[in-house]
């Protein structure tokens, strides 16, 4: 098998997804292998370049690797026809790419960004009157305010504003302030725009009264602590706004280092796609890092990149188990991925909803057909911890397909 990440970049960097598949083959293979067979994993560093993408991707090929499994890439363009032409499945990828959620040899473990904005909005329907999102001005961040508005639309608020800003900023203080203006003004644009001069004091320029029961929502990737550490300077301490972001964007790593239950996402909602970091259904995955990769600290069992990696090999070791010694190769782990195991789907110990990729079991949607896995976790960060703020998880298969509809 091969998994791969980007590594070592100046960019966002997730080694600790091939760390994560390199300790699940330690344990596997002490207990006896899968099914009495040993599992090999070979990385690659995918540099979060278009180039090292397609290279990983020709090498699993010239290595005939049965899969790649738990990755990560935003570049499903340089990778997948590759995996495609090789007939190499890809199970249990991050969720970045569109091409995850179209290839027919793709099997994601999750819904991607579409499922996080959807449930963000439906979390912050139940909570705020008016939101902004402050998002990517790029084409991935054009597609986020339908699909928040989609779950907003649920809940039946008014759309969010949306407030573009640069992925690379160092600082974010203009659009934190645009945000807040239109929060209190009542006819405020559907879109912000980033050239907008709000004021001639530059100051924030709301009552308190006006904000209580807004939001502010950021999903800026690895710049949304950024953003929000630029907010929190512009918020009043008497001003009832709050903050809300999806996993990855804001994640219990990020909460410990910028200050635990001092951090300006103190009280964030959040939304994901698998349980808290504290559910007991981690235990497993803990025990192993524990035994297996004592020491490395690339392995942190709260990003979603490691839980992803985790869950794929959990969904690759039931594929392989029930093939009942047939050789193990692309081919036949496409066939019982098609076909389903058993009734149910693949158990990954209520880490997400039994998962099936039979035709049946997908989505209804155009842009994004191999979604098997519509559900999200609402979250929120208390005493420094993100845990629950609702029991469960959230299907927003519905809030997409009609999105889509549209």
């Amino acid at each position: 098998m091969m998994t791969w990440a980007p590594e070592g970049t100046g960019a966002h960097n997730m080694a600790g997804m091939p760390a994560m598949a390199q300790t699940y083959a330690r344990w596997v293979n002490k207990n006896g292998g899968i099914d009495g067979r040993e599992l090999k994993v070979i990385t690659c560093n995918e540099r979060n370049d278009t180039v090292a993408a397609g290279r990983c991707a020709r090498r699993a090929a010239s290595q005939e690797v049965a899969a790649v499994v738990g990755s990560y890439s935003q570049h499903g363009r340089a990778f997948m026809s590759q995996l495609e032409a090789a007939g190499i499945p890809y199970i249990g990828g991050y969720g970045v790419s569109d091409e995850e959620f179209t290839s027919p040899l793709s099997y994601p473990v999750n819904g991607g960004h579409a499922t996080l904005l959807a449930g963000n909005g439906r979390q912050l329907a139940a909570e705020c009157e008016r939101v902004a999102l402050v998002r990517p001005d790029t084409i991935h961040g054009d597609q986020m305010p339908s699909l928040l508005n989609a779950g907003l639309e649920e809940g039946h608020r008014r759309p969010a504003t949306d407030v573009r800003a640069p992925e690379d900023a160092t600082e974010y203080t203009v659009h934190g302030r645009r945000a807040l203006q239109s929060l209190v003004d009542t006819e405020a644009p559907a879109y912000a725009s980033a050239g907008t001069e709000l004021n001639s004091t530059g100051s924030a320029p709301a009552a308190p009264s006006a904000l209580d029961d807004s939001c502010v929502a950021a999903a800026l990737g690895d710049r949304t602590d950024t953003f929000f550490d630029s907010f929190r300077r512009l918020r009043n301490e008497d001003t009832d706004v709050r903050i809300s972001s999806v996993l990855g964007s804001v994640q219990q790593s990020l909460v410990d280092r910028t200050g635990s239950s001092r951090s300006p996402f103190e009280g964030a909602y959040v939304t994901g796609w698998y349980p808290a970091a504290s559910d007991p259904a981690w235990e497993p995955m803990r025990a192993v890092v524990r035994e297996h990769a004592f020491g490395d600290n690339r392995v942190d069992v709260t990003d979603p990149g490691v839980q992803t990696t985790w869950i794929a090999y959990t969904v690759l070791r039931q594929v392989i188990e029930s093939l009942d010694g047939e050789p193990v190769t692309g081919r036949a782990l496409r066939k019982t991925l098609d076909n389903g195991i058993g009734h149910g789907g693949i158990s990954t110990g209520g880490l997400t909803p039994r998962l099936s990729w039979r035709y049946e079991d997908m989505l209804v949607m155009r842009d994004f057909p191999r979604i098997a896995n519509a559900t999200v976790t609402y979250q929120q960060v208390r005493d420094g911890q993100l845990v629950p703020a609702r029991e469960g998880f959230v299907n927003v298969a519905q809030t997409l397909e009609r999105r889509f509809e549209d």
